[in-house]
């Protein structure tokens, strides 16, 4: 395994975006994926098109780690990666995946560590090596002052538990892709941790809307977790992090204001969380989503 740089450019960002009112920070997005591969130079232009500056990208395991990285390399203005072990990737060999974890986070500064977490919701037979992996992962984010990133499928009140076990003030994240109540999400925000809103908050029945208007607004992140999950009105097709001002309408409407209000708060959070100022450079376009919400 070769070191590894904080991306240098291999392709130009496009400057399109910098014209627009305000932008969007899409915290949650495999852009890397292969569902992308054969339009993926179109859809990247429809990410900038739609005012999404910047694009974080979560880790899933060593067969993806190469693509995640090429692309922050292709696109080093504009994509930020994590490095992590995705629960749905713990099997019988999660200890040599750990490993690989573990050495890239000696290589340089990541934004955070994720996404990791637990899913019981498509096989239960690997959670206690779930749980023993996740715990790994908190305490490296400890050790090296980074935030996490949660996967949380049908194990939140799970996870909290664990936190709540580990007890450390430095341990804190965001629940991506939160689809919890009230009762969960006041639990995770008063462990320091922040929500993933995506596409579930457009659905009918997501059950979101009471997490919305109760829950400080300052821990409210936008995601898109593209492939997956696309918002009404595209719901059922494939997702991109160009449908991300989607999200943010229907944000918009459960807090009773403007998408920019709702664009410059959940940038500031998304700034505050994964300290985005060791990683803006002047030539980011995303560089002026940092305002400061009075």
């Amino acid at each position: 395994m070769q070191p590894l740089p904080l991306s240098s450019p291999t392709k130009t960002d496009t400057v399109r975006i910098n014209s627009l009112p305000y932008m969007y920070i899409d915290t949650h997005t495999h852009l890397y994926s292969t569902k992308f591969a054969a339009d993926r130079a179109e859809m990247m232009e429809r990410v900038n098109a739609a005012g999404v500056a910047l694009s974080i990208l979560p880790a899933v395991d060593r067969s993806s780690h190469e693509a995640m990285l090429q692309l922050e390399q292709d696109y080093p203005h504009s994509t930020l990666a994590m490095i992590g072990l995705h629960p749905v990737s713990v099997k019988e060999d999660f200890e040599e995946e750990l490993a690989v974890v573990e050495a890239y986070l000696t290589q340089r500064r990541w934004v955070a560590i994720g996404e990791i977490g637990m899913d019981l919701h498509w096989d239960t037979s690997y959670q206690a090596q779930q749980e023993e992996a996740f715990r790994r992962q908190c305490a490296w984010a400890i050790a090296y002052d980074l935030p996490i990133c949660i996967h949380a499928r049908k194990a939140i009140d799970e996870l909290l538990e664990i936190i709540d076990d580990i007890d450390d003030p430095k341990l804190r994240g965001v629940f991506h892709c939160f689809t919890g109540d009230v009762k969960q999400a006041t639990h995770a925000v008063e462990r320091g941790f922040y929500l993933g809103i995506g596409g579930v908050v457009t659905f009918k029945n997501g059950g979101l809307e009471p997490v919305l208007r109760e829950l400080p607004r300052e821990r409210i992140l936008l995601e898109t977790d593209a492939p997956y999950l696309a918002p009404v009105p595209k719901r059922g097709k494939r997702n991109e992090t160009a449908y991300l001002p989607f999200v943010a309408e229907k944000v918009a409407e459960l807090w009773e204001t403007s998408t920019e209000v709702v664009a410059r708060q959940t940038n500031q959070n998304a700034w505050q969380l994964f300290e985005l100022d060791h990683f803006v450079k002047p030539e980011c376009s995303w560089a002026s989503t940092g305002v400061v919400i009075n």
